[in-house]
């Protein structure tokens, strides 16, 4: 397990640009953590690092929003909150999101484990009593 310190908003890139070390551990990523952990906050903090330039926010509504890093790179972010049934996720396509050999941010991953796949990296984000979050990775 691998414990990331998010000292402050402001902080915020630093663990960011730390957390981008550990992308060799795999393309799939599951964020979890209680309603306004800041598990969005930080994908769009980790997206920025990445070098996306587009406007980044919560796929809340779409399910999936899919940004393109300066490089090229594709990157999907994933709010799965609202799937109730493993035939919604199905239906969105996301298998084929998720054996597409780009990245994928998900949140809310729970609520799809069936289709996940057993190489995914767990992230889990908690917030501290001093407001501090610790994102640790499950590696």
């Amino acid at each position: 397990m691998i414990n990331l310190r998010i000292k402050s908003i402001a902080s915020i890139r630093e663990t960011a640009a730390e957390f981008l070390t550990f992308l060799h551990n795999g393309k799939i990523f599951l964020f979890d953590g209680t309603m306004g952990a800041g598990k969005t906050t930080f994908i769009k903090a980790v997206c920025e690092a990445m070098g996306v330039t587009d406007t980044i926010n919560s796929p809340t509504f779409s399910i999936v929003n899919e940004y393109e890093t300066m490089n090229g790179e594709i990157i999907y972010h994933f709010d799965c909150y609202r799937i109730n049934k493993i035939q919604d996720a199905v239906e969105i396509g996301i298998e084929e999101y998720l054996h597409s050999g780009h990245y994928c941010f998900i949140e809310w991953a729970e609520n799809i484990a069936t289709l996940l796949p057993d190489d995914a990296v767990h992230v889990s984000i908690t917030e501290q009593a001093d407001g501090t979050r610790i994102v640790a990775l499950n590696t």
